[in-house]
């Protein structure tokens, strides 16, 4: 039994400790037995996806087996064995009930600040807060369950999963405890009690991350590592970061000393020191920056520094950097910040410092990627990772780092090293001066970029606050762990059907260079990520869009194959580019789950567009999805075929969304229960499964009024109605689905919501047409003029209104609509078919129903044919389209 295999850290390093059925005399002697498992399983857990690039003894010592590997974990699935039993346990001691089972999705926006000690504990590129994630774990699990995360990062998934033990964490989400229970208005709605975590990422520097923020250790001894070696640095170290008093002649400590580059004007070849030209006396940036020699207007974004040659004492060779002079001495007296210019003896500090010669080995050659050729990275030289620090911050990390590194205690170890590498950006050039900041670290996040003017704060100050904020964070972190696994996403060893929940917050497009930023950290561990099956859009790594939505898919294929049947999942979606959005929505329709619902982290006010547009990616949203339990899956291959199977889908999706929702104490639309989504659902379903899709839009919301019942645009079950109009009229204030129109079939909803309200004229019309409507379109689509469409979807009265026909009637204009749209989709097919025939301007409609048509024909090659010939942004800004392309260039 595993539930408490990390006790005390006094107890589980000196007492015996039992892991996976085997007892050892104390931690160390468990640690080394799994390691030298682990050397015989590595040549065959090198032919796994994803692993890392380092050597052997490198990975090895990383490692602490079997809850963390710096390679795929290989010892996964007897953890799951031995939690799958663990779990009878806790039903006998009702702390579960065996037939829990979640039947709508967490619908309700979250909002969770960043405060969470833990999270501010150590930085990384991105990040949920736990607390948002213990929401969700406590609405889809229940204690035992397993959850688990393929991008993990730094692994605040496991945070979460391990904090649902601790009562005073639940509480502070606002709920009450009692006996086990966690209460939310007095009704029950989960249980106390730990989550098994599996966390994955193709990163090493995020597993260790992971691990460091997800497994328990003992603070005290950390703190005593910690101060120990920092005195000691401090003690070798501290004439580093001292400086003169010009008043009184007293040595003081140095809060940060401030670098500015040397530029050469373009006029007169004189010197430029930009702290000089680029401020004011207040230190605020110059609207108007002119050379103090020449006069003349100084274009900031033109600067390129002067160099120097100079030899560099770990590559042992000479090599050129850009020149940089101190500027400004910010130092401490008496408690107060004073400020100076250099003198001669800091100068010559800086001489004396760059002359020692220093024993640094783990630097690496940084090799092409995408962060080197932004942020002002070409005209900064670096082209080895100790080249992103000052001499004397180099001497001083690389000191600790060495000291850590003799630390017997594994766990401490790597606490401590946790502790270092969490200043390393913060200490390197990257640390931005902003002279009206007073957070002394000020890099900018997500790239690489070497400022003009750099802060070099002192690492003893930092690292004394951060001995601070660890311990704060953890001491009181319960006695937990979670399974740490190096891997890719693709193909995760998992045995099928074995996670009960999936939490995940995948990367998205090319927002984050997450291998390029993580090779900065991994060079001090000297094991790296393998970029081949990283999911991400990289020019440098001849990744476009398709390559990552290849790589995404497969993916949540992995995700779906290990999920439970009828269990779901959860992803966070941050990203700003419509084609990104819609590629992550067919990565999870074409993986086999069902979209139920998207929500967001901290929205006010819900939007039709927000979830079915491309204004989506504005904000970041959190999608949930279902997998089919096997009972549907056994019904639905019985009637797959027939029309029966479209309502047998219709009725298990509806059973799985939310029937109410309030947003600012009103009733708002559930959009997912909206006719168009389900059909789009309904179609992505069918498509996925690669059958034939066996009804129009017009005979689908036929069938959906006569056998559901329409509410508000939405469609019930009886027994959903009943409940939906009960919960309304507590809350009778309703909010209507809005709708943002950047699309020809937004614009039909659009026209059906104005109609549905009163008949109009086109007088009447036209002017809301021109300000909502005109001037949404994509580049590209071709949106007919308001009369066509009128004519094409609604009926006019003898009175010259317009208004929305019946379904028999509506039924009849979706058939001959369809017929006039075939007809524009063939001649796009005979122009596609011209040898250079290229379609700048199309009506998206028209494509929609051909490549339906096609695909209902299995006429794949016309689909592709003209997908290639479209503006790119509608194929991949235009969910149905994608779908239909994706599908047939897999079948071609």
């Amino acid at each position: 039994m595993t539930l408490d295999l990390f006790q005390k850290e006094d107890q589980h390093n000196n007492g015996p400790v039992t892991v996976l059925g085997k007892t050892f005399a104390n931690d160390e002697e468990r640690r080394a037995y799994f390691r030298e498992e682990l050397r015989k399983k590595l040549p065959e857990l090198k032919e796994i996806e994803g692993f890392p690039i380092g050597d052997d003894e490198d990975i090895i010592n990383l490692s602490d087996p079997p809850f963390y590997t710096a390679c795929p974990n290989p010892w996964i699935n007897d953890f799951i064995a031995e939690w799958e039993e663990e779990k009878k346990q806790l039903e006998k001691e009702g702390k579960r009930v065996p037939d829990f089972e979640v039947s709508e999705p967490y619908a309700a926006d979250v909002s969770e600040g960043k405060n969470d000690p833990l999270y501010n504990a150590h930085s990384y590129h991105t990040k949920v807060p736990p607390k948002a994630i213990m929401r969700y774990l406590l609405h889809y699990t229940q204690p035992g369950d397993i959850v688990y995360d393929g991008f993990g990062g730094s692994g605040m998934t496991g945070v979460a999963s391990n904090n649902l033990s601790s009562e005073n964490e639940v509480k502070q989400l606002g709920f009450d405890v009692q006996k086990g229970n966690v209460l939310s208005n007095n009704n029950v709605i989960s249980k106390l009690g730990k989550r098994n975590s599996i966390i994955s990422d193709i990163s090493p520097a995020a597993t260790h991350l992971s691990y460091n923020n997800s497994s328990s250790f003992n603070v005290k001894e950390f703190e005593n590592h910690a101060n120990r070696i920092l005195n000691k640095t401090i003690k070798e170290f501290e004439w580093m970061f001292q400086t003169v008093d010009p008043i009184d002649n007293k040595l003081y400590d140095v809060e940060y000393f401030v670098w500015s580059e040397i530029s050469t004007c373009s006029s007169c070849d004189g010197d430029l020191i930009f702290s000089q030209i680029a401020f004011d006396e207040s230190y605020n940036l110059k609207e108007e920056i002119l050379c103090p020699k020449c006069n003349s207007q100084v274009d900031k974004r033109k600067l390129v520094p002067q160099y120097e040659t100079v030899f560099d004492n770990v590559l042992k060779n000479v090599v050129e950097n850009p020149k940089r002079e101190v500027v400004l001495i910010c130092y401490k007296k008496k408690s107060k910040k004073h400020y100076k210019k250099p003198d001669s003896r800091d100068i010559e500090l800086i001489d004396k410092i760059n002359q020692l010669s220093i024993d640094f080995r783990s630097t690496y050659e940084i090799p092409d990627m995408q962060m080197m050729r932004v942020g002002r990275m070409k005209s900064s030289k670096i082209e080895f990772t100790h080249q992103f620090f000052t001499k004397r911050i180099l001497y001083i990390i690389s000191y600790m780092w060495n000291e850590a590194n003799k630390i017997e205690d594994k766990r401490i170890k790597e606490i401590i090293r946790y502790w270092l590498d969490s200043h390393f950006v913060n200490l390197s050039y990257r640390n931005r001066y902003r002279p009206n900041v007073s957070f002394p670290y000020n890099p900018m996040t997500g790239v690489f970029y070497i400022p003009m003017m750099c802060s070099e704060p002192n690492p003893f100050v930092a690292y004394k606050n951060k001995i601070r904020k660890i311990t704060t964070a953890f001491i009181d972190y319960i006695d937990s762990f979670s399974i740490l696994s190096t891997n890719s996403a693709v193909l995760s060893q998992i045995n099928t059907n074995s996670i009960d929940y999936i939490f995940t917050d995948p990367p998205f497009g090319e927002n984050i260079y997450y291998s390029d930023l993580n090779f900065f950290t991994e060079s001090w561990y000297k094991v790296f990520t393998e970029t081949k099956t990283e999911a991400i859009v990289d020019k440098v790594k001849n990744k476009n869009e398709f390559v990552y939505n290849d790589l995404v898919t497969s993916s949540f294929k992995d995700y779906f194959r290990v999920l439970k049947p009828g269990n779901w999942m959860t992803v966070v979606f941050s990203n700003t580019k419509a084609s990104i959005w819609n590629g992550i929505q067919l990565a999870i329709t074409n993986s086999g789950f069902v979209i139920a619902n998207v929500a967001a982290l901290d929205k006010k006010q819900g939007t039709f567009q927000a979830v079915n547009t491309t204004t989506a990616v504005k904000q970041d949203l959190v999608i949930s999805c279902y997998k089919p339990s096997s009972e549907f899956d056994t019904k639905f291959q019985a009637s797959q075929h027939s029309p029966m199977g479209v309502w047998d889908f219709v009725e298990e999706h509806l059973s799985h969304l939310p029937i109410h929702l309030v947003k600012d104490n009103a009733t708002t639309a559930v959009v997912e229960r909206s006719a168009k989504i389900l059909f789009d659902r309904l179609i992505a379903f069918y498509v996925q499964r690669s059958l034939p899709v066996p009804i129009d839009a017009g005979k689908f919301q036929e069938g959906l009024k006569e056998r559901f019942v329409e509410r508000d645009g939405m469609y019930f079950t009886q027994e959903q109605v009943e409940e939906y109009e009960r919960k309304k009229a507590e809350v009778p204030e309703f909010i209507q689905m809005s709708l943002f129109v950047g699309s020809e079939q937004d614009a039909v909803y659009w026209l059906r919501q104005l109609l549905e309200k009163e008949p109009k004229t086109e007088q009447d019309l036209h002017p809301l047409w021109m300000r909502e409507v005109a001037g949404n379109m994509r580049k590209g689509d071709s949106l007919p003029e308001m009369r066509q469409i009128l004519e094409e979807n609604f009926l006019k009265d003898d009175t010259g209104k317009w208004y929305v026909p019946d379904i028999h009637n509506a039924a009849q204009k979706q058939q001959l609509r369809e017929k006039r749209l075939l007809k524009i989709f063939e001649d796009y097919k005979t122009e596609a078919a011209k040898p250079k025939g290229k379609l700048k301007e199309v009506r998206v409609e028209a494509l929609r129903v051909g490549f339906k048509q096609c695909y209902q024909d299995k006429d794949f090659k016309t689909i592709v044919t003209i997908g290639d010939r479209i503006p790119n942004n509608l194929l991949m800004e235009d969910e149905v389209l994608l779908q239909f392309y994706d599908i047939a260039s897999a079948k071609i």
